[in-house]
Parts: structure tokens; sequence; C-alpha cells
């Protein structure tokens, strides 16, 4: 089955403090690359850094995307109390999203999304849940065409 081309988006990142998240990844040369965002369905506030000024001929290069909770009771507030700050996910964009969704279900994949939603920046995602990936959760984003 052909999904592709398959690169990785981001690794997301949990920190309670976006401002003082930010420090160290401008310190070694990242940049800002939009406007920080909340996706109020995810409780969530974002900010992303690019870790080249170069276009990839696939779109962005990978990023670094840092997680603020808008409140406790979100996903993201509820990483931070179990886990603490730090890798909360990592994104790997696709060609086809509703066809490696399908595929993935097909092979017993549990998906915490089996329909596209809306993330930040208004791309369509869907998450692939821990149990199936060895721990690590997976969000799915789709080439923009």
């Amino acid at each position: 089955m052909d999904f592709g081309p398959i690169h990785i988006d981001h690794i997301g990142i949990a920190t309670a403090n976006l401002d003082d998240a930010s420090t160290f990844w401008t310190l070694i040369g990242l940049q800002n690359t939009a406007e920080d965002e909340t996706i109020s369905d995810q409780g969530v506030k974002t900010r992303f850094f690019s870790t080249s000024p170069a276009q990839h001929e696939e779109g962005h290069p990978p990023m670094v995307e840092l997680l603020e909770p808008t409140s406790e009771d979100t996903p993201i507030g509820k990483f931070l109390a179990k886990r603490g700050p730090g890798v909360q996910q990592v994104c790997f964009r696709v060609g086809n999203l509703e066809g490696l969704i399908a595929y993935l279900l097909e092979h017993g994949v549990k998906m915490i999304d089996e329909v596209p939603r809306r993330g930040a920046g208004g791309k369509r995602i869907a998450f692939v849940h821990p149990k199936s990936t060895g721990g690590v959760l997976v969000e799915l984003t789709e080439t923009p065409r």
C-alpha cells in the first residue's frame, strides 16, 4: 500500500508555559514559524518552531511543536500532571490520511480518531492509540494538496 510520501512532520512537547519552554529552541537557532494558536476542542495552545529555514519538497521541514494546556483537565494538562513536561507525541505527514487510517484499522491498530479531524493550522489529523505503537502517541497529518 502507498500512503506516502511519509515524513516526520513534528515532535510535540508538552509544557506548562510556552514562553518558558521557547527559550531553549530559540537559543539553538530554531525559528518560531507562526502565531500561537489555541485549538479549543483539544484544550491546547500551540507554538511551532522550524528546524530549517529551507522548504522541503514535500512541505515544511520537521518542526518542534510546544503544547501548553488551556486547563488541567485537558489531554495536555493530564499528560503534564502524570508525566511532567516532555515529548508528548510524534507526528507523521502522509499523502493519504483516510487510506492509511482504513489500512491501520484493517490490521487491528487501535485508533483514537477513526475519522480525521481539524488540528493546528487547520490541518486534517488523526491520532493512533499508544497501545498499538509500543507506548508512543502517534499523530498523523495529511500533506496539503
